[in-house]
């Protein structure tokens, strides 16, 4: 499993279009433990493009802060679940509470 987690100033942005940067991080399900992460630059935002670039990096499971009910179902239909409403953590502290099935998520930061 591969999380991609939208990153601004080393944890969570609120609107994942928005992020500097996507912190991308390979876990081990049965060990429920990170095995690698990376830092990586998105490329520029436009509609559509996050989704697709997200899957060819192997994404799949997005926590995000924030996200529209279009890019929604552009990740979906990109094989990635999607997880909106995450607090703006660093990625390790969600991460772990993701595996653990203790990630409490809020209501969804973005409504378009």
């Amino acid at each position: 499993m591969k999380i991609a987690i939208p990153i601004v100033d080393g944890q969570l942005c609120l609107h994942f279009g928005h992020c500097a940067h996507f912190a991308l991080i390979d876990v081990d399900e049965a060990e429920k433990k990170i095995v690698a992460q990376q830092l990586v630059e998105p490329p520029p935002h436009e509609p559509g493009v996050l989704p697709k670039w997200l899957h060819e990096q192997g994404a799949t499971v997005i926590l995000a802060g924030g996200m529209g009910s279009r890019a929604q179902q552009l990740f979906a239909q990109n094989g990635i679940q999607v997880v909106v409403g995450c607090p703006a953590d660093p990625p390790e502290t969600l991460v772990g509470a993701y595996l653990a099935g203790t990630l409490v998520s809020g209501a969804n930061a973005c409504d378009h």
